[in-house]
C-alpha cells in the first residue's frame, strides 16, 4: 500500500508540473475550457440548489463556486505579483443566487485567462514568491488550476443529489 500511495504522489507531482511547463497558448487553452466546462455545472444547478449543502458542515454548491473564484483571482494575481483585486473576497460578498455566482465565477475565469495573456512567454519560468514559498509564474497557474478543478469536482454530488446528472467531462 505504501508503494502505491508513493506512486499516485510522485504521478501527481509530475502532472502539476508538467502542466507548469505547457505553452502560453496551451494554458490559455485549458483555463478556457475550465471556464466552459464550470459555466455547465453553474447551468445544471436550478436556483434554489445554490444554497444547498451536500452536508451541514460543508460549504453550500454557491460557497463551492465562489471559493473557486477567489482563489482564481488570488492565484493569478500572485503570479504577476500584484494584489488580489476586491472580487478575490466573492464567497463573502457575493449573494449565493444562480445570477450572481454564475458573473462571478465567470468574472474569475476571465481574470485568470486575461493574467496569462499579459505574462510574456518566457516569463513562465520566471520565480516567484507565492503563499510564501519559492515558485514560478507558470506552476502557480498550475496550482490554481488544479485548485479550481478540485472545487468544481467537488459539486458533481450535490447535483446528483438534487437528483441532476452532472455535464459530461470536457477533457478536450
Amino acid at each position: 500500500m505504501k508503494k502505491l500511495s508513493l506512486l499516485i504522489g510522485m504521478l501527481a507531482m509530475a502532472c502539476t508540473t508538467a502542466f507548469g511547463q505547457i505553452t502560453k497558448e496551451q494554458n490559455i487553452a485549458e483555463w478556457t475550457r475550465a471556464k466552459n466546462y464550470t459555466k455547465a455545472y453553474l447551468d445544471a444547478m436550478p436556483e434554489d440548489g445554490y444554497t444547498f449543502k451536500a452536508t451541514p458542515d460543508v460549504r453550500s454548491f454557491a460557497e463551492q463556486m465562489l471559493h473557486l473564484a477567489g482563489a482564481n483571482y488570488m492565484f493569478s494575481a500572485s503570479a504577476i505579483g500584484q494584489k488580489p483585486p476586491a472580487e478575490a473576497n466573492a464567497e463573502k460578498a457575493v449573494k449565493p443566487t444562480k445570477e450572481a455566482v454564475t458573473k462571478a465565477v465567470l468574472d474569475s475565469y476571465d481574470y485568470a485567462i486575461k493574467t496569462i495573456q499579459s505574462i510574456p512567454a518566457d516569463q513562465l519560468g520566471q520565480e516567484i514568491k507565492l503563499f510564501g514559498m519559492q515558485t514560478t509564474k507558470g506552476l502557480a497557474l498550475a496550482k490554481a488550476f488544479e485548485h479550481q478543478t478540485h472545487h468544481r469536482g467537488q459539486t458533481t454530488p450535490y447535483l446528483r443529489l438534487k437528483g441532476i446528472k452532472p455535464p459530461a467531462e470536457m477533457l478536450f
